[in-house]
């Protein structure tokens, strides 16, 4: 059945709205007879700022209201960031589409006139993180963060950091922190690009699972919906992100967990002997090849067990469950079951 009218539900925060628009824009560009509305929503996680998610537990804390209200006809499909969205959906409802997705990594945001060292190591650092002064204070609201920096900096002091956006920038600004760690993608999106020190590398942070991916979830049976979202899927980045989220399925991972994933696909030439006999670079035919890392880590930071998996872009599924099922034998399980027992 044809609609005139679609209602998208989405948080209120100004980055949910930014990508709630950005989602309305499109729909509008490619259908301009329908008339496209924005119901704001507020979830659990909007109303429980003062405790770390992962003392509160459970899943889809930022999308379930949401859901209901997909359930219930209140909205005809819902906006999401990727890494919100729990990997187990209600009965009705799937992900129609993952939008194209924006720089996955972390930025570090080093307040202006806070205290650095020059590193004495004898072995030279590229990261600013190196650099912050012993013991500096770190905002973030990410176990998985605060997990990879206590890794590679024990001494660092990493307080909760929750809010909005520009409140983790304010709250930085006013001197409650030496540095705060944010997404690089929610920042560009909200113009803020200009605020970041540095681009942290997936080898010193690993992004979280669909970092930096727009989620569109709606009702399976609604034919118009689904038809009029298929356009807005992006095949490389939803590829890429069903692939770390088999990895997050098969660990059976919540916010209580340091787990990480990063899927992206490379062009390799065939062989190696083809590039080096080839004067003609055109010449050199490439294949998509589907190159995933993964890692589970204690909250300390005192363990972090990592692995790397490359494979064919149809197997991504297959490729995040195995990458998951090898470190799970490497001692994540263990790790896994710990946090759980004390959580």
């Amino acid at each position: 059945m044809k609609k005139n009218k679609v209602i998208i539900g989405t948080r209120g925060s100004k980055l949910a709205l930014w990508q709630a628009e950005w989602v309305k824009s499109e729909l509008k560009r490619i259908n301009p007879g329908v008339e496209v509305v924005l119901k704001k929503i507020k979830t659990t996680g909007d109303m429980i700022l003062n405790v770390p998610l992962a003392q509160v537990g459970g899943k889809g804390l930022f999308v379930k209201e949401i859901e209901e209200a997909l359930m219930r006809g209140e909205v005809d499909l819902a906006v999401h960031s990727m890494k919100d969205i729990p990997t187990d959906l209600p009965e009705r409802l799937h992900l129609a589409a993952i939008c194209e997705r924006e720089d996955p990594r972390d930025a570090l945001i080093i307040r202006q006139n806070s205290e650095l060292h020059t590193n004495s190591s004898p072995v030279t650092h590229h990261s600013l993180l190196y650099n912050l002064s012993e013991g500096a204070h770190i905002g973030t609201s990410s176990l998985r963060r605060s997990c990879q920096l206590l890794n590679i900096r024990p001494d660092l002091n990493i307080t909760q950091l929750r809010g909005n956006l520009d409140t983790r920038v304010r709250k930085l600004d006013e001197g409650q922190f030496n540095a705060i760690i944010l997404a690089v993608a929610g920042v560009k999106r909200l113009g803020l690009q200009n605020r970041i020190t540095e681009i942290l590398s997936p080898e010193i942070s690993l992004p979280a699972i669909g970092q930096g991916a727009i989620g569109i979830e709606c009702r399976s049976d609604d034919e118009f919906i689904n038809n009029i979202i298929n356009p807005l899927n992006h095949k490389e980045t939803s590829v890429c992100v069903r692939a770390e989220r088999a990895f997050l399925k098969k660990l059976q991972g919540g916010c209580q967990v340091p787990i990480a994933a990063y899927a992206r696909i490379e062009h390799r030439a065939k062989s190696t002997e083809q590039r080096a006999q080839s004067k003609d670079s055109s010449l050199i035919t490439h294949y998509p090849l589907l190159v995933i890392d993964g890692l589970v880590g204690r909250v300390s930071g005192e363990k972090i067990i990592k692995g790397h998996l490359e494979g064919k872009p149809e197997d991504s599924e297959i490729l995040g469950v195995k990458l998951a099922e090898d470190l799970l034998a490497r001692g994540a399980k263990e790790i896994l079951e710990e946090i759980y027992r004390f959580s």
